[in-house]
């Protein structure tokens, strides 16, 4: 009987060990973990450095925590928020040109200066640290459109809005690293309170809480909440731009003045160039890389231009001189330069400003994507001088490409008055590349890339009055130009029958003789027609024609025909 007794209780607490020891790992499978996250290592943080949200995306780099201020790596700003600050070396500042006036924010400094007024910050602006430029957000947003907001291990900025997907939590819950009942807690959530979807699955859901905390909800513990319309930041309370802007679409002829004996030319170039609203002249060159120029600029000139009614815009170069003197400027070391890109923008205006001229036309052409950001600078600071004097700023362009976008035409077409696109130069004279100079494909495709970025009443685009005949003999190709007053006589001598190419739009002529191969696409009055109407379906403000001189008054007709529009 005792036997039998012990039986039956060693078999009773096995059943009770075995429910126990069920029972737990029953218990501990399907219970909920409750521990929390160490969010320093949630978010790969020190105490000095905090993890950047940007949108929804934690972000490579981190920024910085000093004097109670977050501090953003200053290459991080530039490719997120805004790309217009430079670095100007000879001050160890950073610089942000506006509409009137430059500002510089020193390294390290609690003030900024604003053409060189000292205004405290109260903290320093920007900072040197860990091997590279830091800057605060305080002081971005007065220069980007863009939210932030500081947590104790990250920061969250947003630079686009739009109606967030919100949730209602239903119960006390908790938001994890991942989805699981296991994972990491991040933090609590409170019944009622409100999280956005961010990517909603099966069971559980991506969310972010309201102190921008990324994690995981279980769908069961959430309903349906009404959108929410997320507010914009406003836009940073900098100067606005203004620009001068005549009546009626604009001609602009370019007078080619290689001396002063040149500016006698007024009178036949314009007598060719019937419809002319501006001339540029090419007087100004630049001669070394100390913002030194020659000139042969003329008061005289523009009184005539005047008494005509025809504004005159001084064209300055970089290359004219070089091609006449041998002696080269150096671009980089010219428009680096703080004190040499200053005398110089200043130089341009007081010259123009002296003769009486109505504005500035800027053709610096071939610069190196190295130049590029120096480059930039040298617009923005003349745009405010321009601006102050009352008097044009046009800049001329290539075609728009991908390699030559470091000319900034968003930036031009803010700050000039005018943005001037050389139609031409689709395939160059000495380029061993045949083909035409400016085809309707090259000039249609040029407009829609330049009106991505500048406003239609702003955009000119220049037509070439030359082209181009090719040699091909054997595997050598040589070239010449051919100008447009010149093609009836050109093809008369060579008894040639041009035909219509389609694609071009253009006269297109090739022949053999004497075992050479010559090809020419001409620009004549129908070619010119063809420009003039992809420029009118697209309402550019106006037409510019390299080079008075070269044009028939036929042509000039046509374009005159184009200037009398005046929509604007």
């Amino acid at each position: 009987m005792k036997k039998a007794l012990v039986t039956l209780v060693s078999m009773i607490l096995i059943v009770i060990i075995g429910y126990f020891t069920i029972g737990k790992e029953l218990i501990d499978k399907y219970s909920y973990g409750r521990d929390y996250a160490d969010m320093k290592e949630f978010y790969g943080v020190d105490d000095a450095h905090l993890a950047i949200i940007l949108q929804d995306e934690q972000m490579e780099k981190q920024g910085l925590l000093r004097g109670g201020k977050c501090y953003l790596p200053l290459a991080f700003a530039e490719q997120y928020l805004t790309d217009e600050f430079y670095y100007e070396e000879e001050m160890d500042a950073l610089l942000y040109t506006t509409a009137t006036d430059t500002r510089a924010i020193p390294i390290g400094e609690e003030y900024i200066l604003i053409d060189g007024e000292r205004k405290d910050l109260g903290y320093p602006g920007t900072l040197s640290a860990e091997g590279e430029t830091w800057i605060a957000t305080d002081l971005l947003l007065d220069y980007a459109a863009f939210t932030v907001n500081v947590y104790e291990y990250h920061v969250q900025l947003y630079t686009e809005w739009g109606i967030a997907d919100m949730r209602k939590i239903t119960d006390n819950t908790e938001i994890r690293a991942r989805g699981g009942i296991k994972s990491l807690i991040l933090r609590d959530l409170e019944k009622d309170e409100s999280v956005e979807i961010l990517e909603e699955m099966e069971t559980w859901s991506k969310v972010k809480t309201s102190d921008s905390i990324i994690g995981y909800v279980e769908n069961k513990k959430m309903r349906k909440a009404s959108g929410l319309e997320e507010k914009p930041a406003a836009q940073p309370d900098l100067p606005e731009y203004t620009s001068l802007s005549p009546e009626g679409k604009l001609v602009l002829g370019f007078h080619a003045v290689f001396g002063t004996s040149g500016n006698d030319s007024l009178s036949d170039v314009l007598a060719e160039g019937k419809g002319i609203t501006v001339i540029a002249p090419t007087w100004f060159s630049l001669t070394d890389d100390y913002g030194s120029y020659r000139s042969y600029a003329s008061a005289d000139y523009v009184a005539a231009a005047h008494e005509k009614g025809i504004m005159v815009w001084t064209v300055w170069d970089n290359f004219n001189y070089e091609m006449e003197s041998g002696e080269t400027v150096n671009d980089v070391a010219l428009l680096s330069s703080m004190d040499v890109r200053r005398n110089l923008a200043q130089s341009m205006v007081s010259e123009c400003v002296s003769i009486g001229a109505d504005g500035i036309n800027l053709d610096f052409e071939g610069l190196s994507s190295e130049c590029g950001i120096h480059y930039v600078q040298f617009v923005k600071e003349l745009g405010v001088l321009c601006r102050r004097a009352g008097i044009y700023l046009s800049i001329d362009n290539y075609v728009p490409f991908n390699f030559n976008n470091f000319y900034r035409l968003d930036i031009q077409g803010r700050v000039a008055d005018f943005v001037l696109i050389m139609g031409y130069d689709e395939h160059t004279k000495g380029s061993g590349d045949p083909g035409s100079v400016a085809s309707i494909g090259y000039v249609s495709d040029g407009l829609d890339a330049t009106l991505a970025r500048v406003p239609a009443s702003k955009v000119i685009n220049a037509l070439p009055l030359y082209t181009i005949l090719w040699k091909s003999d054997g595997g050598t190709i040589s070239d010449e130009y051919i100008t447009v007053n010149n093609q009836a006589d050109f093809i008369k001598r060579n008894n040639l029958e041009p035909t219509w190419n389609e694609e071009t739009c253009q006269n297109y002529s090739t022949w053999t003789a004497d075992g050479t191969t010559y090809q020419i696409w001409f620009e004549d009055q129908e070619s010119v027609e063809a420009k003039l109407n992809v420029m009118q379906a697209r309402n550019i403000r106006g037409v510019a024609a390299w080079r008075l001189g070269y044009g028939t008054r036929e042509i000039w007709q046509q374009i005159e025909g184009y200037g009398e529009d005046t929509d604007h």
